[in-house]
């Protein structure tokens, strides 16, 4: 079952913690125990940096049977050539082969669904999953790409001038929002 939209105001600083960012794992824990979890032999992938973060703090909770993957779509994204080249690309890692498994695709906020688009390409790249399955920590408004997450810890449906949703890690996890004039 989705979990209800919630309108996040800011109270006037610059950086704003959202609600307990734990919490909201635990819940993601729960749903994905009941999607992606009930297939055999699902594998979590997690996306630098954030993602992998996510689903690390995921993984603890429900103790998949393969170790958990991570990658990095630096070279997927279709917007490479006006970033220029990212300084800290990171070899991707995936344990398992992907071919007829369930994949738990895990990334921090979901913006605009270019990176889950290059993250998608990536992982066929590797092989042909049964199924994907999208869990992030946080959606905000401004998708570019007909993505929907299947399990989402926090959902922000509007966003101040300037306001960022930010992953701070990995050590504790803390979600905020960030106003930049």
């Amino acid at each position: 079952m989705p979990w209800p939209l919630r309108r996040f105001l800011p109270t006037g600083s610059a950086v704003t913690d959202f609600p307990d960012t734990e919490a909201l794992l635990d819940r993601m824990a729960a749903d994905l125990s009941g999607i992606g979890m009930t297939h055999a032999d699902p594998v979590i992938i997690g996306i630098h940096t954030g993602g992998a973060w996510v689903a690390d703090a995921l993984a603890q909770r429900l103790t998949p049977a393969a170790p958990i993957g991570t990658i990095d779509i630096s070279f997927y994204r279709d917007d490479f050539s006006r970033m220029g080249l990212h300084p800290q690309v990171k070899p991707s890692h995936l344990p398992v082969p992907v071919d007829n498994r369930v994949v738990i695709l895990v990334d921090d906020v979901l913006h605009t669904g270019r990176t889950i688009r290059a993250a998608m390409n990536e992982i066929f790249d590797y092989g042909r999953p049964e199924r994907i399955v999208l869990a992030v920590l946080a959606t905000r408004p401004g998708r570019e790409l007909p993505i929907t997450p299947d399990v989402v810890g926090q959902v922000v449906d509007t966003l101040p001038p300037g306001g960022h949703i930010r992953l701070n890690g990995p050590d504790p996890l803390r979600l905020t929002l960030e106003i930049t004039a």
